[in-house]
C-alpha cells in the first residue's frame, strides 16, 4: 500500500509564546462568546507556530527519503527531536485541556481543533523530554536502517553478496519468474532485513508504549484507534466481523488461485496452506497477474513513465480539477534512478509539505499497471490535500477526515481509472477490444486490492499490531504468531516450517508500516469498505452505471461530489461525513454487492 507522510508528523508549540495567547491576533465570529475568543486567539497562536515547524520537520523528512545519506538521517533525527519537543509541551496541553472542559461554551470547530492537538501533542510527553527524545533517536535509526538496507538476490558460499537487488527487482522475480528456486531466493532476500530491523523494533515497541501510557492509553496501539472515536475493543471486534463476513469468498477466490499457481509451476495442488514463494507478492497481501485476459500491463509497458504521470493528470482535469500546482512537478521524485547514483525511498508516498500549495510524491514510476495504478493512487492524495487547503480550514484540521478516508480517495481513484469504458474512451484500449468476461475482471480485482487483501489488513496485520502493542508479546514469540495469523487469516504458509518458529527472525518485521507508520493498518481495511460505498454511489446514484463498467469523467457531478467531500478535511465527524455522502453508515455492503457476480460465478467451480 502507499502512505501519505504528513499524517505521521507531530505538531508543536513553544510554551514561552503560549504565554501571549491573551494579546495574540484572532478571527473570531461577532457573536463569539469571551471563552470562544480566547480559544481562538490560543489556536490562532498555535496555529503560526505549527506552520514553521511542520514545515520544517517535513523538508527534513523530505530530503532523507530522497537522498539517503548519514548527513540527512542526522538532519532528520535532530528535526523530529526539536518537534517532538514543541509537540508534547506541558504549557500546550494544559491550555488545551483547560479550555476542553468548557466544551459546552465553544465552537464545535474549536473542540475538534482542541481535540485534534491533544491527539499529536500524546506521541511527545513534554514532562518526560528523555522519553522523548530517545523515541525520536530510535525511530531515525530504524528508518535509516530499513530505507538503506542493500538487498542481495544470491549469495556465494562465503556469504558475500553476487547480485545485488532492488526492491524493485525482488518484486519483478516474485511478478514474473516460473523458477521456484529463483523465486524462493527472491522470497528469502526480501526477508533478510528482517533480522536486522527486530532489535530496533523492539525498543521502538517498549517506547512507543510508554508514550502512550503517559498519554492515558493502555498501548500505542489504543492511542492510534482513538483517532476514529473508538476503543480498541470497538476496532477489534469491527474488524473481526469484516474479516469472517468476506472470509466465505476469500475461500472460494483462493481456491481458484491456488489451481492456476499449481498449474503455473508444474506442481500438485498443495495440501493446507500455499508456500508463500508461489504469490506474485511478498506478504501475499495481492495475488496479482493470474488473470491474463483482465490484465493491463501489455498495453501499458509501451507508454513512458512520463506519459503514466501525465495521463493520472488528466484523469483528475478531466472530472473538473485543476492542473497540478507546477510546483508538484518541480520538487516531486517521481521516476525511478539509475542504480549506482542517489538512493532514495522505494515506498509511493505523497507528501503535503506546507499544508498548502506545495504538495509532492515520492514514486518510482515506470512503465506498467502497477505504476500506472500508483500514479492515480498517489494523486488522490495529493488532489486531496489541495482540496481541504483552503481558509475554511482549520490548520490543524487539513487532513483527511479520518486516516483510512485518505486511503479510500487514493484507492477509489485508482479503481475509476481502471474502468473498461474510461480506458477505452481516453485510448489506453482500443475502443474495440473485446472486454473480458466480468467474472474474469471481478477475479483480477478480487485479488489484487479487494477481497484478497481484507484477510491480511484486517486479520494479519492488525492482530499482530494489537498482539504487540496490546499484549506486549516478547521478541521470541513475534515469528511463530506471525506465522499462525498468516495461516489462519491468509492460507499461507513460509517455504519451509522450521522458519515458522525460528525465533532468530523476524518476517513480520520486513513490512514497512510495522517500523515506520505503526498500530494504523486497519486504516487501510476500512479503507476497502468506503472506497466501495463511495464508488457504488457515484456509479449508480450519480452516473447511473454498472459499477463495474462505468467513467468518471463522464460527468461533471462526480468532480463536484469528490471535490466537495474532500474538501471537508477534517471539520466533520467521519461517520457524519460517510453517512450524509452515501446515505449509509460504514457497512461491507456495497463490496459484497460489487463481488456478487464473481462468487455466483465460482459457485459454479469446480471445488479446489
Amino acid at each position: 500500500m502507499f502512505s501519505i507522510v504528513s499524517r505521521s508528523l507531530r505538531i508543536g508549540a513553544l510554551s514561552l509564546a503560549l504565554t501571549a495567547c491573551a494579546v495574540a491576533p484572532a478571527v473570531v465570529r461577532p457573536e463569539g462568546t469571551s471563552v470562544q475568543a480566547e480559544t481562538q486567539r490560543f489556536l490562532d497562536l498555535h496555529a503560526s507556530l505549527f506552520r514553521g515547524q511542520y514545515a520544517l520537520m517535513v523538508a527534513s523528512e523530505w530530503a532523507a527519503s530522497t537522498d539517503l545519506s548519514p548527513a540527512h538521517d542526522a538532519a532528520r533525527t535532530a528535526s523530529g527531536k526539536h518537534q517532538a519537543a514543541l509537540a508534547g509541551d506541558p504549557v500546550l496541553v494544559a491550555q488545551a485541556r483547560a479550555l476542553l472542559a468548557r466544551r459546552a461554551e465553544l465552537l464545535p470547530i474549536q473542540v475538534r481543533q482542541l481535540e485534534a492537538l491533544l491527539m499529536q501533542a500524546a506521541g511527545s510527553p513534554g514532562n518526560l523530554p528523555e522519553l522523548t527524545r530517545r523515541l525520536v533517536e530510535a525511530q531515525g535509526r530504524q528508518s535509516s536502517t530499513l530505507d538503506g538496507f542493500a538487498f542481495c538476490l544470491d549469495r556465494s558460499t562465503d556469504g558475500s553478496c553476487r547480485t545485488a537487488a532492488t526492491a524493485n527487482d525482488l518484486d519483478r522475480v516474485l511478478r514474473d519468474s516460473r523458477d521456484l528456486t529463483e523465486r524462493r531466493r527472491a522470497w528469502e532476500a526480501s526477508k533478510e532485513v528482517g533480522k536486522v530491523l527486530k532489535p530496533g523494533l523492539v525498543t521502538l515497541r517498549e517506547l512507543r508504549n510508554q508514550v502512550a501510557r503517559e498519554a492515558g492509553y493502555s498501548s500505542f496501539f489504543a492511542l492510534q484507534v482513538a483517532d476514529y472515536g473508538m476503543s480498541t475493543a470497538e476496532m477489534m471486534t469491527l474488524l473481526e466481523g469484516l474479516s469472517r463476513e468476506v472470509a466465505p469468498l476469500y475461500r472460494q477466490v483462493t481456491g481458484w488461485a491456488r489451481g492456476q499457481l499449481a498449474q503455473r509451476y508444474g506442481q500438485s495442488l498443495p495440501e493446507g496452506a500455499v508456500p508463500a514463494q508461489w504469490i506474485p507478492d511478498r506478504w501475499a497481501q495481492s495475488w496479482p497477474g493470474l488473470v491474463d485476459s483482465a490484465d493491463l500491463d501489455a498495453p501499458l509497458r509501451g507508454r513512458s513513465a512520463e506519459w503514466t504521470m501525465q495521463r493520472a493528470e488528466a484523469f483528475y482535469v478531466a472530472m473538473g480539477f485543476d492542473p497540478l500546482p507546477q510546483r508538484f512537478w518541480e520538487g516531486s521524485d517521481l521516476y525511478a534512478l539509475p542504480a549506482g547514483g542517489r538512493q532514495k525511498n522505494a515506498h509511493a508516498s505523497a507528501w503535503h509539505m506546507d499544508l498548502d500549495q506545495d504538495v509532492r510524491s515520492l514514486m518510482s514510476v515506470e512503465p506498467g499497471a502497477e505504476w500506472f495504478g500508483t500514479a492515480h493512487h498517489e494523486l488522490g492524495h495529493i488532489y486531496y490535500f489541495l482540496a481541504y487547503s483552503r481558509p475554511e480550514v482549520p490548520v490543524l484540521l487539513r487532513q483527511g477526515a479520518n486516516r483510512a478516508f485518505h486511503e479510500a480517495v487514493g484507492d477509489l481513484m485508482l479503481m475509476a481509472a481502471t474502468q473498461p469504458r474510461y480506458l477505452r474512451r481516453t485510448g489506453v484500449l482500443p475502443a474495440d477490444a473485446p472486454l473480458p468476461p466480468l467474472h474474469e475482471r471481478l477475479l483480477d480485482e478480487a485479488l489484487g486490492q479487494g477481497v484478497v487483501f481484507l484477510p491480511w489488513s484486517a486479520g494479519v496485520m492488525s492482530r499482530f499490531e494489537h498482539a504487540l502493542y496490546e499484549e506486549n508479546l516478547s521478541p521470541e514469540k513475534w515469528q511463530p504468531r506471525w506465522w499462525e495469523l498468516v495461516e489462519r487469516y491468509q492460507g499461507v504458509r513460509p517455504p519451509e516450517g522450521a522458519r515458522a518458529t525460528d525465533a532468530t527472525l523476524c518476517d513480520a518485521c520486513t513490512k514497512t508500516h510495522l517500523n515506520d507508520d505503526p498500530a494504523q493498518y486497519y486504516d487501510y481495511a476500512l479503507a476497502v469498505l468506503i472506497r466501495h460505498q463511495l464508488h457504488d454511489h457515484i456509479a449508480r446514484r450519480i452516473l447511473q452505471q454498472d459499477p463495474h463498467d462505468c467513467d468518471y469523467t463522464s460527468n461533471p457531478a462526480v468532480g463536484r461530489f469528490l471535490r466537495e467531500l474532500m474538501a471537508a478535511g477534517a471539520t466533520r465527524d467521519w461517520r457524519e461525513l460517510l453517512q450524509s455522502a452515501t446515505g449509509e453508515p460504514l457497512s461491507s455492503r456495497a463490496l459484497r454487492a460489487y463481488f456478487a457476480p464473481l462468487e455466483r460465478w465460482l459457485e459454479t467451480q469446480e471445488p479446489r
